[in-house]
C-alpha cells in the first residue's frame, strides 16, 4: 500500500463541508470522505507546528520526543515515518512545509556530514525534500535557495524577494501595493496569479513527482501545504467567493471573562486576540480562510485526479489532516495556542482502498483518535513491522476495517502546551520550563493540568463550547481528582526506554542460566 499523506497548515476540522460547515465548498474532500473514513474527534498532541508535526511524523506526545516549540530540533535518536518506512524499502518524501529544525550541534557530533541523505532526513523531519516551501518568507528569513521564488522570476514575477512582493501583497483600492501582514488587507487579491500561488505551485509539484513514478515503486508523498495559515491573503478569484454574511458567529462569552483563568487572560491580551475579537476583523478575514480553504479543495481534487490517471488510487491510502486549529475570534481569542476544540479539534479522513474498508466507507467516526496514531497506520498498512518501544499511537486499521461502533478504544486523548516562545510569558513573568499544560479529553470531560496554575475543567456534555469553567468547583473536585490520576497514570506509561528491543528485555532476567555467561550473583 502507498500513502498519500496530505496536510493542511491551522485547518479547523469545522471549517469544511463534510464536518458541517453551512457554507464552505469542499466537493473534493467530501468525496474523499464519502470513500473513506471521518473522524469525528481526533486531536493534535499539540497546537503549535513544531510539536504538532514532530508528533505526528514520529508517532509520540510532546513529552517524550521533546519538541516543545517551533525552533526546537528533534533529538537526534527520534526515528520518524520516514525512518519507519525507510526501513522496509519505503521511500518517505515531502512537498511543501516539514516544519524540521536541524540539530546541528548533534548532526556535527556523531559525524554527519554535510549534503548527506541523512543530514537531509534531519532537516526535514525524517523525509527526504522533493520541494520545500515553508510559507513565511519575510526578508530577515529568505533563504537564497528559495525554489518558489525562482519560480516566480522564471514567470515574470521579479522581484528582490518574489514571495514577499507579489504572494504576500495584494494591491489596494487606491493602487498602492499593500502587505499580506496587515489583516486589514485580507478582502484584497494577492498580487500573485492564482496558477502561480503557493496552493497551485505545491501541487504542481506534487503532480510532478507522481507523474514520474514508475508502476512498481513503493513510495509515500507528505503533501503539506502552508495555507490556509497566516498570512490570510487570497488570489483571485478565491479572495471574494465568501462574504460576511457567510461568517459564523463567534463562539464566546462574556462570562469566559469574568475570573479568567490566569493564562487564558494572557492569550486573550495578546494583539491577535484583541483584533480578532473585534467583528470588523472576523468578517474580513474568515472570508479570506475560507476562500483559501476552497482553493485548497480545488488543488487537491487535481492531485486526486492524477492518482486515477496514472492508475494508482486503488494501491494509495489517502490521508487528510491539519497540524492544528485556528481560534478565528472564538473565545476571544486569536491564533492557536490553548485548549480548545478549535486550536486541537483536527479533521483527519482516512481512505483505505483496500477491501477490508469496504465496510466503512463513508462513515463518522466518534472515537477518540489522535495524531501519534497516523505513524503506526502507515507502517502497518505498508506491511511493517510497528516498534513497540518507540510508537506511542495506535494503528487505526481497525476502525478502518470494522463498522462496529462499540470496539473499545482509547478513554482519553492528550495534547500538551508549551507557551515558553510565546508572549503571554513575559505578561506573566515566567520562566520557560514553567510554561507547560497538559490536557486529557475524556467524551464527557476537559481537564486542563497548568504546571503553576490552578487546573480548569469543562463538561463537555452539559457545555460542548467550554465557556464555563468548572476548574474551582467545589462540588467537582472528585472529579478533577479522577482526571488528574488518570493523566498520571498516562504519564507513567510513556516509552522513555527507546534503545533497547522489546524481545531482549523479556529475555533478561532470573530465568536465565547465570553460568551461560560466567556472572554468579549471591551464590554461597
Amino acid at each position: 500500500m502507498n500513502i498519500l499523506f496530505i496536510m493542511c497548515d491551522q485547518l479547523r476540522a469545522d471549517y469544511l463541508s463534510c464536518y458541517g460547515h453551512p457554507y464552505i465548498r469542499t466537493p473534493n474532500i467530501d468525496a474523499l470522505a464519502a470513500q473513506g473514513v471521518r473522524f469525528n474527534h481526533a486531536y493534535c498532541q499539540d497546537p503549535l507546528c513544531g510539536p504538532s508535526r514532530a508528533s505526528f511524523y514520529t508517532g509520540r506526545y510532546v513529552s517524550s520526543h521533546g519538541v516543545m516549540a517551533n525552533e526546537d530540533p528533534l533529538r537526534i535518536g527520534e526515528l520518524t515515518l520516514g525512518d519507519h518506512l525507510r526501513n522496509i524499502g519505503m521511500p518517505a518524501t515531502v512537498i511543501g512545509k516539514s516544519e524540521g529544525t536541524f540539530n546541528e550541534v548533534s548532526a556535527q557530533r556523531f559525524g554527519i556530514t554535510s549534503g548527506s541523505d541523512q543530514q537531509k532526513y534531519l532537516r526535514h523531519n525524517g523525509f527526504a525534500p522533493y520541494e520545500i516551501l515553508e510559507g513565511l518568507y519575510p526578508d530577515p528569513v529568505l533563504p537564497s535557495d528559495l525554489g518558489y521564488n525562482k519560480y516566480l522570476q522564471s514567470h515574470g514575477l521579479d522581484a528582490e524577494n518574489p514571495w514577499e512582493s507579489w504572494a504576500n501583497s495584494a494591491i489596494n483600492e487606491q493602487g498602492k501595493i499593500v502587505s499580506g501582514w496587515q489583516m486589514r488587507n485580507a478582502h484584497l487579491a494577492a498580487r500573485v496569479p492564482e496558477e502561480h500561488s503557493e496552493t497551485a505551485f505545491t501541487t504542481n509539484r506534487a503532480i510532478e513527482y507522481l507523474d514520474n513514478l514508475q508502476a512498481d515503486d513503493r513510495w509515500c508523498l507528505h503533501l503539506s501545504y502552508i495555507k490556509p495559515h497566516w498570512p490570510y491573503l487570497a488570489p483571485a478569484p478565491y479572495h471574494q467567493l465568501y462574504g460576511a454574511e457567510e461568517v459564523l458567529p463567534a463562539v464566546r462569552s462574556n462570562e469566559e471573562k469574568e475570573n479568567a483563568h490566569p493564562v487564558f487572560q494572557a492569550f486573550m491580551a495578546e494583539d491577535y486576540s484583541q483584533n480578532f475579537s473585534r467583528d470588523e476583523v472576523r468578517e474580513t478575514v474568515i472570508p479570506t480562510y475560507m476562500g483559501l480553504i476552497e482553493q485548497l479543495d480545488h488543488h487537491i481534487g487535481r492531485v486526486l485526479e492524477k492518482l486515477e490517471q496514472k492508475g494508482l488510487r486503488d494501491s494509495t491510502m489517502i490521508v487528510l489532516t491539519s497540524d492544528h486549529g485556528d481560534y478565528l475570534g472564538d473565545h476571544w481569542l486569536g491564533e492557536k495556542d490553548l485548549y480548545h476544540d478549535p486550536s486541537i479539534r483536527i479533521p483527519l479522513i482516512i481512505s483505505d482502498p483496500s477491501t477490508p474498508a469496504d465496510t466503512t466507507r463513508g462513515l463518522m467516526q466518534d472515537h477518540l483518535v489522535e495524531s501519534i496514531d497516523l505513524v503506526p497506520t502507515f507502517v502497518e498498512s505498508a506491511g511493517g513491522p510497528l516498534s513497540v518501544r518507540h510508537l506511542e499511537g495506535r494503528s487505526l486499521l481497525p476502525l478502518l476495517h470494522e463498522s462496529n461502533p462499540t470496539l473499545p478504544w482509547r478513554e482519553f486523548a492528550i495534547s500538551e502546551i508549551d507557551f515558553g516562545s510565546r508572549g503571554p510569558r513575559q505578561r506573566l513573568e515566567m520562566h520557560p520550563y514553567d510554561c507547560r499544560a497538559w490536557i486529557i479529553r475524556t467524551p464527557t470531560w476537559k481537564y486542563v493540568l497548568h504546571q503553576k496554575f490552578r487546573p480548569q475543567l469543562f463538561n463537555l456534555a452539559d457545555d460542548p463550547d467550554e465557556i464555563i469553567d468548572l476548574g474551582i468547583d467545589p462540588s467537582l473536585s472528585h472529579i478533577r481528582e479522577q482526571l488528574h490520576e488518570q493523566l498520571f497514570g498516562w504519564q507513567r506509561t510513556l516509552k522513555v526506554r527507546t534503545e533497547t528491543a522489546m524481545d531482549e528485555l523479556m529475555a533478561r532476567g532470573p530465568q536465565r542460566n547465570e553460568e551461560d555467561f560466567g556472572i554468579l550473583i549471591g551464590h554461597w
